[in-house]
């Protein structure tokens, strides 16, 4: 799932998430913290979105919550696609952020949209399972956070 982080405008930010997707790749988890660092620190969405995701699961660094949730929360807001279905799931766990299942549609609902093919669909299947513990009524809360949503904003 990681590798779908690994797209970059520039060959310098390519060369560094390709070298930490080759090190995550081959298990050396400390090394991809430490090139993504800061790249993410730099505001590359994609590294950020990596990054929250090795802190979220303890990978090369210790497993912090709160720390993977702020950086998914960055690439969010910058339109990463995976970094708003992570922070969705996030939401929906209560996971270095309050537990709030409109957020958590929100931004499932926004990584669906934004996503290839092959991401969309599980997106959409992560989305459908939160709101399967939603009211009609917070689904159309959710939806309307979505469309209201710009890049950049949080």
């Amino acid at each position: 799932m990681i590798a779908i982080c690994v797209i970059a405008s520039r060959p310098a930010l390519a060369d560094g998430l390709a070298r930490a997707s080759a090190a995550y790749a081959r298990g050396d988890y400390v090394l991809a913290v430490n090139v993504l660092t800061p790249l993410a620190l730099r505001g590359n969405a994609n590294a950020q979105a990596m990054l929250g995701f090795m802190y979220e699961n303890g990978f090369g660094a210790p497993q912090a919550y709160v720390a993977a949730a702020d950086l998914y929360i960055q690439a969010a807001i910058r339109g990463n696609p995976f970094g708003q279905a992570m922070l969705g799931l996030m939401y929906d766990k209560g996971h270095g952020v309050p537990q709030d299942f409109v957020l958590a549609y929100k931004w499932l609902d926004l990584a669906a949209a934004r996503a290839p093919k092959a991401e969309r669909d599980y997106f959409l299947r992560l989305r459908n399972a939160v709101a399967s513990k939603m009211s009609p009524a917070q689904i159309a809360d959710g939806q309307r956070l979505a469309l209201l949503w710009a890049p950049g904003r949080p």
